[in-house]
């Protein structure tokens, strides 16, 4: 067989339905062989940039792994944005990128990038194939690396004659034989003991817990612990929606735009138990001030994150969901006690609330409430990032698990639109919701075509404050309201510096949303007005195929509560929305 006949029989072996990409040069070999068979859909998107975030999407919203396939020089180097925002997020995609020939590596040929040396810190593995023979073998493991343990993105480079070359007597290898890596799945029993009983004496427990869980598909153990122990909980962005949040020991989002309810807890708790989260540094604020009082637990699937920024005194290494179905048999029933009652008072003092009616301008949280009214339950939300991200983290009522996705690490500004896309793909029987800003919609706009061509049936609402929001914040809370280029509204007309919104600023839509939909030829809504944003809604989430639903909001509306960088969590700020 050909390299390239190897390559997708792989893929189909692998279980791969779909691809995303964009074709070239080097790659011909692997897209003529795409165009003999019927068992891949390839969707050729408008973008590299896009075709990785589209498999990023994919990979979130149905635990498989995400494939993209691209060619190399600047097709290559498109996806490092992508292949970046999946280490950060521990999702699992494998990207293919064609090369020149073995012959020409490293004389600097047309369209010829070090895909290796640029992938190295950004991925969880990643190969050249020099051969045709090592093809196979290389295939295997990449898929084996992406989905087991931590999981997390691989890029493979092809060199063309790679392609062409013939392989006799090719066979799809059975097995995976990686002496280097093993991932550990069950943990240390007299770690979980230990950890049991510790959860046994404490008085003031509290569950930290993240995206591992979703990943470890350990969302029923989890409600299972919650439910025989009674611990509060708080979750971070990307584990929203691995318990409902409407669960009664669910405190909210921790860190630096947590509740105020959560950020308490995490400075009153005497054992706080982290599963399937990093400790990051929007989560812990001040290191040296983060839970100095409590006991510290953290189970983690990857032994590199255990006391990489916080030094538990129980450290479980293991698979969320093994570790949790063995605590489950240790730790002892709780019921609602005196913390649960404090916990929740901190929920009933400081709710996450707005009013609408005192304001004639669409509030943001307000359309992320009734989105979360009006969508079927089963809904997957996908967010960009910036302010609208915090407010769906929020606003939003989160159910199930692999139904929020969005840029966690790498907080990447286009990163919402062709991840709707491709959740879409991969979960064709569920509504996809994107939820943007008029900023980050502008960083892949080009998806809506693909979107379109497809029939792809994204439902996209973009809030348009008309600010680059979560930085103009930050600019008006601690740079003096010098609101540098922050302003998308910015023509001749204004003053040489941006103080705000102004009787005299333009008016025209630049871009205009609801023409850029009319030119992709899929369905375009504005909302000026709160009294319009329910026939919106409606009117949108019930077309068939992709829609563009774009909600003129409050231009200066803050995202609160808010820690600010680099301050312990006492420095929270509540804000209004607290």
């Amino acid at each position: 067989m050909k390299g390239a006949e190897i390559l997708i029989d792989t893929l189909i072996n692998e279980g791969v339905d779909t691809i995303f990409g964009y074709p070239g040069g080097v790659v011909i070999p692997i897209f003529d062989v795409l165009y003999q068979t019927d068992k891949i859909k390839f969707i050729l998107t408008r973008h590299e940039q896009g075709a990785t975030h589209a498999a990023d999407g994919y990979a979130r919203a149905t635990g498989k792994v995400g494939v993209c396939l691209v060619t190399s020089g600047p097709g290559a180097t498109n996806t490092i944005t992508g292949i970046a925002n999946a280490r950060m997020d521990s999702i699992p995609i494998v990207v293919i990128s064609g090369q020149v020939a073995t012959s020409s590596i490293g004389t600097d040929a047309f369209q010829e990038t070090d895909m290796v040396g640029l992938t190295r810190s950004i991925t969880k593995h990643n190969y050249l194939v020099k051969s045709v023979e090592e093809l196979p073998g290389v295939l295997k493991e990449a898929f084996y690396i992406a989905r087991t343990g931590r999981p997390g993105p691989v890029a493979v480079d092809i060199p063309v004659n790679v392609s062409n070359g013939i392989l006799k007597n090719y066979k799809y290898p059975a097995e995976v034989t990686l002496p280097g890596y093993k991932p550990v799945a069950n943990g240390n029993q007299k770690q979980i003991e230990k950890l049991a009983q510790a959860i046994n004496s404490a008085k003031k427990p509290l569950l930290y817990t993240g995206g591992g869980i979703i990943s470890a598909d350990a969302s029923a153990e989890l409600l299972a612990l919650l439910d025989k122990t009674n611990i509060p909980i708080v979750i971070t962005l990307m584990g929203l929606g691995s318990i409902p949040t409407d669960h009664p020991t669910f405190l909210g989002m921790p860190g630096m735009h947590g509740t105020m309810a959560a950020n308490l807890a995490l400075t009153e708790c005497d054992l706080l138990i982290g599963i399937g989260v990093r400790f990051d540094d929007r989560i812990t604020g001040l290191r040296d001030q983060f839970a100095t009082q409590a006991m510290v637990a953290h189970i983690d699937v990857d032994p590199a994150e255990i006391a990489k920024v916080i030094k538990p005194q129980i450290p479980v290494v293991g698979d969320a969901r093994k570790i949790l179905q063995e605590l489950l048999k240790k730790v002892q029933p709780r019921q609602q006690d005196e913390w649960n009652e404090r916990t929740n008072s901190w929920k009933n003092q400081y709710p996450m609330t707005y009013d609408q009616s005192a304001e004639s301008d669409i509030l943001p949280q307000y359309v992320i409430d009734r989105v979360s009214a009006l969508a079927d339950p089963e809904t997957i939300i996908v967010t960009d990032v910036g302010q609208h991200q915090m407010w769906a983290a929020h606003y939003y009522k989160h159910r199930k698990p692999r139904a929020f996705l969005s840029s966690g690490g790498l907080g990447t500004m286009g990163f919402g639109l062709p991840a709707a896309m491709g959740a879409a793909v991969g979960r064709p029987n569920q509504t996809v919701v994107s939820i943007s800003g008029d900023g980050s919609i502008q960083m892949n706009i080009q998806e809506f075509a693909t979107c379109s061509i497809n029939n792809i049936p994204v439902k996209v609402v973009i809030l348009n404050n008309s600010y680059l929001g979560m930085v103009r914040q930050w600019q008006e809370m601690f740079w003096d309201e010098h609101y540098s280029q922050t302003c998308l509204k910015r023509s001749p007309t204004c003053p040489p510096k941006c103080t705000g919104p102004r009787k005299d600023c333009p008016s025209v839509y630049i871009p205009d949303f609801v023409k850029i939909a009319e030119a992709n030829r899929i369905h375009g809504y504005r909302a000026t007005k709160p009294s319009e944003v329910d026939e919106v809604l409606k009117t949108g989430l019930n077309q068939s195929g992709p829609v563009i639903m774009e909600f003129m909001v409050k231009s200066i509306e803050n995202v609160y509560p808010m820690i600010p960088s680099g301050k312990p969590i006492s420095a929270i700020i509540p804000g209004r929305s607290s």
